[in-house]
């Protein structure tokens, strides 16, 4: 009986299967206190990975916390997350550490990636413009969520316009510490990410269609 008991619940602790024919990285990256932490905790279906060190006076001096001073400690690596898509696709989050110090891991971590989460807190909208240009250097699809801080709303158009943001860009609001305001927002970028490539796929190959003889007559 203990030892049927026993199996049962290490059944329990292990949700995910040991293999997966396709892993696919997501990154969530931003500025410093937007919330990146939290969203990976709150959609990951294992227990996170993070590398969050607790914040000193010393760091005042370095960080910009005026906006965030509740914030009591702060990645100085990565988070990791995962979460199962079907039986052989798996999702692999990573949530980019958001101090201007740290940025220089950013490159590093885009490699890889399909897709990425630019996290935006409203108030400080200026931390985000970095996160944009090396993931359009990189030519990587992303989306903007505007995780939710309790401040005033801003209309989509001023956000994008503050952003410089193309207009196929999606971006859509969001609370970090929702489960179901989470996968949305990953839902959003898998959905974006499966059309960028698509519509890439398409134009590719009309542009290598063979012209048929009607076509060059004038």
């Amino acid at each position: 009986m203990d030892s049927a008991t026993s199996e049962a619940a290490a059944a329990a602790r292990t949700p995910l299967g040991a293999t997966a024919d396709n892993g696919l990285k997501i990154v969530v990256v931003g500025g410093f206190g937007v919330g990146k932490t939290t969203l990976v905790r709150s959609v990951s279906e294992i227990r996170p990975l993070n590398t969050e060190e607790t914040m000193t006076r010393a760091g005042e001096h370095v960080d910009d916390i005026s906006e965030i001073q509740d914030k009591k400690a702060t990645t100085v690596a990565f988070d990791f997350g995962r979460i199962t898509l079907d039986a052989r696709n798996v999702l692999y989050l990573f949530g980019a550490p958001g101090q201007e110090r740290f940025w220089f891991l950013w490159d590093r971590l885009f490699s890889g990636t399909l897709g990425a989460v630019v996290l935006v807190d409203t108030r400080r909208i200026d931390d985000s413009w970095y996160a944009i240009d090396r993931l359009e250097h990189h030519g990587t699809p992303f989306i903007v969520a505007c995780n939710d801080f309790g401040g005033p709303a801003h209309a989509p158009s001023r956000i994008r316009d503050a952003l410089d943001l193309d207009p196929h860009v999606p971006l859509l609001d969001c609370d970090a510490r929702s489960r179901a305001s989470g996968k949305q927002v990953l839902i959003t970028l898998v959905e974006h990410v499966r059309n960028t490539y698509s519509n890439a796929y398409s134009d590719t190959h009309a542009s290598h269609a063979p012209v048929r003889e009607q076509e060059l007559t004038p």
